[in-house]
């Protein structure tokens, strides 16, 4: 999610040009992908007031709708190189993404242990619990290791926290495909091991980019000590 450069190291990825990638593909398909929860958070706010059930949280619903659409719209740019190599830009971005995404997660904290829906949707709550308590851990490991200018890491907890942030459209990919493959609606019983997908796909995903990145890094480390 940031940039893990280091002062005089080249640009991570670099185009034919020579210049750092656009990183536009990744970009549309984040994008896109966070258009789902952004979509479905925005419908959730206009039911409030009909919906007896959001009344009783109107602040933290939209708390949370307004941190996590911020989180994942503005966050998907980072992903682009040639923007990381701006540094106005990201320690711009950052400034509005480390906030938002601190009440994104701990406004999904307050609802998993405010929780007082039917018993059987106890269990998909609980793992949003725990999804949220990790991506509020992760954003604090991120905010440490900037500060104490450890770059490779702050971006490596940071990509994870977004990974988390955007599971609301990995998770509707998931459960169309399972609606597809099997030709059911998901019940119940299925829904927290499809929610629990759709957040181990993400993390999977997160982890090889960071991997990607360590890799580059040390490429070009190489590259330096040899010339």
């Amino acid at each position: 999610m940031t940039s893990t450069r280091t002062p005089g190291a080249k640009p991570a990825r670099t185009g034919r040009t020579g210049r750092p990638r656009s990183g536009w593909l990744a970009i549309t398909g984040l994008l896109l992908l966070s258009a789902i929860p952004v979509i479905g958070g925005a419908l959730r706010l206009g039911e409030i007031g009909e919906n007896g059930m959001l009344d009783y949280s109107p602040v933290p619903r939209i708390a949370h709708v307004v941190g996590m659409s911020v989180f994942c719209l503005v966050g998907a740019f980072q992903f682009s190189p040639a923007l990381r190599m701006r540094r106005t830009w990201h320690r711009m971005a950052g400034r509005v993404l480390i906030p938002a995404g601190f009440i994104a997660a701990l406004s999904g904290v307050w609802f998993g242990f405010s929780f007082s829906g039917p018993a059987d949707e106890v269990a998909m709550a609980m793992i949003r619990l725990v999804c949220a308590v990790a991506m509020t851990g992760f954003l604090v490991l991120g905010v440490i290791a900037i500060r104490r200018r450890d770059f490779a890491a702050h971006g490596a907890w940071l990509t994870r926290a977004y990974a988390i942030a955007v599971t609301g459209g990995t998770q509707a990919l998931v459960f169309l495909l399972w609606s597809i493959v099997t030709g059911e609606v998901v019940n119940a019983f299925g829904g927290p091991f499809l929610v629990a997908a759709g957040f181990a796909v993400n993390s999977v995903v997160a982890e090889l980019i960071i991997v990607r990145r360590a890799r580059a890094s040390r490429a070009r480390a190489s590259r330096a000590l040899v010339s």
